[in-house]
């Protein structure tokens, strides 16, 4: 049994997310273009730290390093929070180079 075999969901997706530090202009049908704040980032969706005006089922698109523009929607809200699922998977190795590309810093990202 390999050494991840023990980890829980919880475990999983904690590891999986990546703080980010990413402004974007996100495509939003209600409100048009709105600015937000990515904080942290996974293969799975994002979280913003200000999502004012935002709610549960939204559909945004952002564009991202490597994979270019991609649909979300909201999953959850909380104070000026949201958290995003995309629409489709993103690659693992895409995903690593999208971290690469906006975490320079490698003592500032997650391990893998």
């Amino acid at each position: 049994m390999s050494a991840g075999a023990n980890l829980s969901v919880t475990d999983l997706r904690r590891a999986a997310r990546h703080p980010v530090d990413f402004p974007v202009i996100a495509e939003h049908r209600r409100l048009g273009d709105i600015e937000l704040h990515v904080a942290n980032l996974s293969a799975h969706g994002f979280m913003v730290d200000n999502a004012d005006g935002l709610q549960r089922g939204d559909r945004v698109i952002i564009r991202l390093p490597v994979v270019g523009r991609i649909e979300a929607y909201v999953i959850w809200t909380r104070d000026e929070r949201a958290g995003f699922q995309f629409e489709r998977i993103v690659r693992l190795d895409d995903f690593l180079a999208i971290i690469d590309e906006l975490q320079p810093n490698p003592r500032l990202r997650r391990l893998r």
